[in-house]
């Protein structure tokens, strides 16, 4: 059973009718662009058919009653006494009830059953599909013009001030905006967006190593700060200032392991445009070559991958394809590659036996397609 029947088959069991509205917002893969966001750079996600789904109806009291069927677990907010705190998928749906009632939009109450399948802690974001699932649900319950940019902003507002994890902008501008077809080159700074297609012929392949980390504890945030020490560093108000002319005439001014830090971030950024040029002239084999630069920077400069990510990734270069990368903030999760569509179901088979091979893990890999953001699927009058 879908997982959209499975929601709206547990809103009627556990509410006695049918749902309003059915909401999907969809995980993410990004294609290159990593660590680059939160210093005011370039991204190239796309949104993918991974999605959170909320079969919803409102209600009178102001009340949120939300059940989650992943978690088996309900969680019930007042929306007039909206509090940070709590480590639960619970703390992500206050925090963006309490962000966009300190916006001014109304946030009323509503009753909801939930399901997704974007794997949780794999990189592929799906706290941003839960926090923009939940917005769209409460912009129709309120009677609100959805905008997809601003509800990105506060869904970022939400996570960084409620919940403690300090990311950017990327994954909540995607799930919100995601386009079918395209991938997003997102300007973080201006929020400019450019929409631009999968070369001709070629498929992203999500490569779950099956292994997970939390954001909050990890050393995300630390990453962060040492950017951001660079930056005052050079003078600047992100990296995305500096030119990578600059970076080596004054790396040897700089602490070794922040000079690191900054040389991913500032090589990123010229990967990440090259990669949107190569992708708009169709050259597969470009941007492949581009993604494994990538790669090998967040796991030699930035330090964000993990043994279980390198023989991934691994994997898939011995197995060929144009390119192979982690994806996602690190330390876990997710590779994917850029493959030729052609063969790809037997290439999946290849790299997931070549992993559990290497690793004893069982490994989870599946075939992308690039789809629209946040959005009502259905409703009923």
């Amino acid at each position: 059973m879908k997982i959209e029947e499975r929601v709206m088959r547990t809103f009627r069991e556990r509410f006695g009718e049918e749902a309003r509205w059915l909401v999907r917002a969809p995980g993410r893969v990004n294609l290159i662009g990593e660590h680059t966001d939160y210093n005011d750079g370039f991204v190239l996600p796309m949104a993918i058919d991974r999605a959170v789904w909320i079969a919803a109806r409102p209600r009178m009291d102001g009340q949120v009653r939300l059940y989650s069927l992943d978690f088996e677990e309900e969680i019930v907010l007042d929306t007039a006494l909206l509090q940070a705190g709590g480590e639960s998928w619970g703390a992500y749906v206050t925090a963006m009830g309490g962000v966009l009632s300190g916006a001014g939009y109304e946030v009323v109450g509503w009753e909801g059953v939930m399901a997704g399948d974007v794997p949780i802690g794999a990189g592929l974001s799906s706290s941003a599909a839960l926090e923009l699932g939940v917005a769209r649900v409460w912009s129709v319950a309120g009677g609100w013009d959805w905008d997809g940019s601003r509800m990105a902003q506060l869904a970022q507002k939400g996570e960084n001030e409620w919940v403690g994890v300090q990311c950017g902008i990327m994954d909540q501008m995607i799930s919100a905006m995601g386009k079918e077809g395209q991938a997003l080159l997102l300007d973080c700074r201006s929020l400019e967006v450019d929409w631009v297609p999968l070369p001709a012929g070629t498929a992203v392949v999500v490569l779950d190593t099956g292994t997970r980390r939390g954001l909050v504890d990890s050393a995300y945030n630390e990453r962060r700060q040492q950017c951001e020490a660079a930056a005052r560093f050079f003078g600047v108000k992100a990296l995305r200032d500096v030119s990578l002319a600059e970076f080596e005439r004054r790396e040897m001014m700089l602490e070794k392991t922040m000079g690191k830090r900054a040389r991913h971030v500032i090589s990123e950024n010229e990967r990440t445009l090259a990669a949107a040029v190569a992708m708009r002239a169709g050259d597969a084999e470009r941007l492949g070559e581009l993604m494994n630069a990538s790669h090998e920077s967040l796991r030699d400069d930035f330090e964000v991958s993990s043994r279980a990510l390198d023989v991934m990734v691994n994997c898939a270069w011995e197995a060929g394809c144009y390119g192979a990368r982690m994806t996602g903030a690190g330390f876990g999760g997710c590779a994917m590659a850029l493959v030729a569509a052609e063969g790809v179901d037997e290439w999946v088979k290849r790299v997931a036996a070549a992993y559990e091979e290497q690793t004893g893990n069982e490994a989870q890999v599946y075939v992308c397609q690039p789809m629209a953001g946040a959005g009502v699927e259905a409703e009923t009058i």
